[in-house]
């Protein structure tokens, strides 16, 4: 049993929406996990509470929760009529709803008032340009608030959001955009990151050049460059709000209209394009921000550090369908130092605080405490996600930000845009696990003959759940996103993450299945290496993958160096006997080679599969959703023995 850091007290647990909502739906449940059980036996039921509980606006409300509980087909709140925009832009008046802030940027805070006349606005010069319902609208934008304004007016007219970051090359917004043909493109002149100006004009005319169905760009001045597209429709920004004052309307749409298309990462094949709808989005957002992570209005403040191009910033941005103001921050989250963001969130009052391990790790290594540095008591929770977070990561956030923050790391995916396992505000939190499977998520760790197993195993999950993807766009017959969750388990959704249930009911994520290693037929999540090496502080980090050799697979740990470290026998060694002594002989690398850098992708992601087929010889696609592609050449030429298999 892990040991607890943290516990609610019970007034604040008592206080929390998850309490509240116990209490009536389920009053005789004395534990979550009776709650959780009742959530995916009564599917029904549990959804009908969280539409009740959450005040959906609809302009009809739905006939049956859902029909005949099938994956994949299954059919969410038949007969409803709804918009997502619409339930984020319900909340009038002077509060704020968002605060814009960045690198090279004055704070913007936008009213709830404002927020909803500049949509309107916005919506009206969209109409100009010709967008209907259906059509899509692609943002190649930084996080701010106009890249938020013309989503929400884009979605109230019924037509498709799509959004990357300005930070991916060309061909990956290609790859992206190019398989919706959007009607609009939503770009900026550049961005800042890293106290530099990233001009984004040869970048847009790339893109543009590639996407024969664009009509109009709309653009941004970000940083006073300006931008002109060739032989392209070019609007301002301004001139698309336009003046005078305007209601925006809300198109009343099924639930499974489509609303965003998502991405996948991209590095191992084309992006898969995940449309996801108005209906199982916003339910499955306002469940997350009110049951799980205890989001009050009037007296919260959510931060997370995003790009566009990653799910949670859709996942941010909804916190406004519960009248909470979002920060949306643009910039690098270490300039000028590591201390940026934790003076963020003292300047901003941010109470919900979303960040990721990497970014945790940076801070440790940079020996920054930001309880030191900034004033950090109205942050009540600290949030995490983008891959597991190691148990010394849970240690170092109790130490060095606060002693009674509730520290949530969570799993689930842009696959369904939300979450199978995080957090609970009226649960302890154990180090290195998550506090529970969600509600509504029946999540259970399976072994490769489909069974449950009590130990590691294949997370899945055995029923629907409303923000399953409406599908993949061009997918006509439904084949490819079959084959992307059901191929393994018919009927059940294999996501491909390596998990395991606690006998307490919390989770441990040993890191993605396709990338997990087997020497010997053993399986070991590659989160379990990362984890035995956090205390040899000469690996700043680290990437291990499996190669196959002599019909099995042997371990290949490839470490980045801390400043003025070097890779010897003697810390080779040192290496090999501390995962040894933290996991067991078959964790232990084969080879470990020193690197200059570990390639991540843009929303943070180390990408172990790109590092595998590069030591194979295999070759890796779409190397534009990489931050730092470059880093994979050094993979390549690594001294590795012949005689693979």
């Amino acid at each position: 049993m892990s040991r607890v850091l943290w516990r609610p007290s019970p007034e604040r647990a008592a206080a929390s929406h998850l309490a509240r909502f116990q209490q009536r739906v389920r009053p005789e449940a004395t534990e979550y996990r009776q709650l959780w059980q009742w959530s995916i036996e009564d599917l029904a039921g549990f959804w009908a509470a969280v539409w009740d509980d959450a005040q959906v606006l609809a302009g009809r409300r739905y006939d049956r929760v859902l029909d005949e509980p099938r994956m994949p087909g299954t059919r969410w709140f038949e007969g409803a009529r709804l918009n997502y925009a619409h339930n984020l832009l319900r909340h009038d008046g002077d509060a704020p709803a968002l605060i814009g802030a960045g690198e090279g940027r004055d704070d913007e805070v936008v009213s709830r008032r404002e927020l909803r006349a500049r949509v309107g606005r916005a919506q009206r010069g969209l109409r100009e340009l010709g967008v209907r319902a259906g059509d899509r609208v692609a943002a190649l934008m930084p996080n701010c608030v106009e890249t938020v304004v013309v989503m929400l007016a884009t979605t109230a007219l019924g037509a498709v959001w799509s959004s990357c970051s300005p930070d991916f090359g060309p061909m990956g917004v290609v790859d992206r955009f190019g398989q919706i043909r959007p009607k609009v493109l939503l770009t900026a002149d550049g961005y800042r990151y890293g106290g530099r100006v990233h001009p984004l004009r040869d970048k847009v005319t790339a893109v543009c050049a590639a996407l024969p169905d664009l009509q109009a760009v709309v653009v941004v001045d970000f940083v006073g460059l300006g931008l002109d597209v060739g032989g392209r429709q070019t609007v301002d920004y301004g001139r698309l709000l336009g003046d005078g004052a305007v209601e925006p309307e809300f198109a009343q749409l099924a639930p499974d209209h489509p609303l965003f298309v998502m991405y996948s990462s991209g590095t191992t094949g084309p992006p898969k394009s995940i449309v996801h709808g108005h209906g199982g989005t916003l339910l499955q957002h306002l469940k997350e921000h009110r049951l799980h992570v205890d989001l009050h209005a009037g007296r919260d403040t959510i931060f997370w550090f995003t790009t566009c191009g990653w799910m949670m910033w859709n996942w941010l941005v909804s916190a406004l369908a519960g009248g909470v103001p979002a920060v949306l921050y643009d910039g690098s989250p270490t300039f000028p130092d590591a201390t940026a963001l934790w003076r963020l969130a003292e300047r901003l009052g941010i109470t919900h605080f979303g960040t990721s391990p990497k970014f945790l790790a940076a801070c440790a290594s940079a020996g920054v405490v930001p309880s030191a540095v900034a004033d950090l008591s109205g942050v009540r929770s600290v949030l995490s996600t983008g891959s597991p977070l190691s148990p010394e990561q849970f240690d170092w956030v109790y130490a060095s930000v606060g002693d009674d923050v509730h520290l949530a790391s969570i799993s689930g995916g842009t696959d369904l845009i939300g979450c199978f396992a995080g957090g609970a505000p009226t649960l302890p939190v154990r180090r290195g696990e998550l506090q529970c499977r969600f509600l509504g998520m029946a999540v259970e760790a399976w072994g490769a003959d489909g069974q449950p197993v009590r130990g590691k195993g294949e997370l899945v999950c055995t029923r629907p759940f409303p923000s399953m993807p409406v599908g993949f766009w061009g997918d006509e017959d439904g084949s490819r996103y079959r084959a992307a969750y059901f191929s393994e388990h018919p009927g059940v959704w294999t996501h491909g993450d390596y998990v395991e249930i606690t006998p307490e009911g919390g989770v441990i994520v040993y890191g993605r299945s396709d990338t997990t290693l087997n020497p010997g037929g053993v399986r070991i999540g590659t989160a379990e290496i990362y984890r035995a090496l956090e205390p040899v502080a000469e690996v700043a980090d680290a990437v291990v993958v499996g190669r196959p050799a002599g019909g099995d697979i042997e371990v290949v740990l490839c470490v980045k160096l801390a400043e003025g470290a070097r890779l010897d026998d003697d810390l080779a060694a040192r290496i090999r006997a501390t995962i040894r002594t933290a996991t067991t002989p078959r964790h232990v690398p084969s080879h470990i080679f020193a690197v200059g850098d570990i390639p991540y992708t843009i929303s943070g992601k180390k990408v172990e599969k790109a590092v595998r087929d590069t030591i194979t010889g295999e070759a890796v696609h779409n190397r534009d959703a990489l931050a730092n592609p470059e880093a994979l050449d050094e993979y390549a030429g690594l001294p590795l023995p012949r005689g693979l298999d």
